[in-house]
């Protein structure tokens, strides 16, 4: 009776099927839409007061520009929701969109005041590379359940490797 095996291609093919494949880390608008279903969210860039979390640019009285990150718009911390660098932001929104509390009917409502942001990209890609490794983990398990094994080829004696290089430079 032969093995049931699990190889990189059935699990990729069951990946694929999560959202979570080769197929569509090398989709950018996939690997998007594949987590913010995973997580119940959406981002709008049509201001609203009800949006579950808002990121976006202020200006100081100086003329300086910060960043925002905040659930509270009526009480911004300082110290706690005002960046200086938009890099700093890719972690945050990853951070907030992990512990999202949205559903598939009542999804979190992310306001970003320029949906193109490049923080934005960087945290979906954290987040997709994130669930991947976990899908990945949850699939082997799956296949273990179902019967399936990793190939497991014969251990060679140190002899029997010497033997094999011999005969191929023979």
């Amino acid at each position: 009776m032969s093995k049931k095996l699990i190889t990189d291609e059935l699990i990729n093919k069951r990946l694929e099927a999560k959202g979570f494949g080769d197929k569509q880390s090398e989709d950018e608008d996939l690997a998007k839409e594949a987590v913010l279903k995973h997580f119940s969210v959406e981002f709008t860039d049509d201001y609203s007061s009800s949006a579950d979390f808002y990121v976006y640019e202020e200006s100081t009285a100086d003329g300086y520009s910060v960043f925002i990150a905040t659930h509270n718009q009526n009480s911004v911390n300082v110290n706690e929701n005002v960046y200086y660098y938009d890099s700093d932001l890719g972690d945050v929104l990853e951070e907030h969109i992990k512990y999202s509390n949205g559903d598939e009917d009542n999804p979190e409502i992310i306001y970003v005041d320029d949906l193109h942001q490049q923080f934005i990209d960087d945290a979906i890609v954290q987040l997709f590379e994130y669930l991947a490794e976990r899908f990945e983990e949850e699939v082997i398990d799956e296949l273990k359940e179902e019967g399936y094994v990793y190939d497991d080829p014969k251990i060679k004696t140190t002899a029997e490797l010497i033997n094999e290089v011999n005969n191929m430079l023979s």
